[in-house]
Formats: C-alpha cells, sequence, structure tokens
C-alpha cells in the first residue's frame, strides 16, 4: 500500500512558493513515512543595499528507539542566495525539511496491506 500526498502552494504578492510532499508506504513490515517540505521566498533589494553574507544552517537529527521498534531521520536546512535578473538584485530566502520516520507494524496489519 502507498499513499501520496502533494501540495503546491504559490502567493504572487508575496512572492513565496511552498511545496509539500508526503508518502507512506508500508514493505516487509515495516512503514515508512517520508515528509518533504520546501520554502522559498523571494525579496527585490533596493540597488544601493550591500549584501550582507548570511550564513546556512543546517540540522541534522537521527533517533533509533529499539523498544519501540520506530527510527527517525530529519534534516533541515535554510539559508540565503543572491541573483540577479534583468538588472535586478534578488534575495532568495529558503528552507527545506526531510523527515523519515521507520516503524514496525504488527503482523495483524500486515494481512490488509
Amino acid at each position: 500500500m502507498r499513499d501520496l500526498l502533494f501540495r503546491n502552494l504559490t502567493s504572487l504578492d508575496r512572492k513565496r512558493k511552498i511545496l509539500a510532499s508526503s508518502e507512506i508506504f508500508d514493505r516487509s513490515g515495516v512503514r515508512t513515512v517520508v515528509r518533504r517540505h520546501f520554502v522559498y521566498m523571494v525579496k527585490e533589494l533596493p540597488p544601493e543595499e550591500k549584501f550582507q553574507k548570511q550564513p546556512t544552517f543546517l540540522f541534522i537529527l537521527k533517533q533509533r528507539d529499539t523498544r519501540n521498534k520506530t527510527e527517525k531521520f530529519i534534516c533541515r536546512m535554510k539559508g540565503t542566495v543572491y541573483a540577479v535578473s534583468n538588472g535586478k538584485v534578488l534575495m532568495v530566502t529558503f528552507m527545506h525539511s526531510l523527515k523519515i520516520c521507520l516503524s514496525a507494524i504488527s503482523e495483524d496489519l500486515m494481512k490488509y496491506t
């Protein structure tokens, strides 16, 4: 069994785009849930403003719980990129996240998959 969910939200007035997907599938007694989330925001900078170097943040977490038979992997990244288009300076701020959860499913549930 595999369930997919996609969301694509675009805001023209705020210059923001959000893409999200979620995938759930069961295989070999393991339920896997994968969630991806992408957010982009674009802002035009005045020509006299100088570029400011902004750090990119990266967060990674891996958890394993043998008692509950689960595993989680989380990765998040935030940053800023500058671009020039048609003589305009644009600042693109982004945030990406990936979350993967693995869990054992009982034999009763495996009969229905």
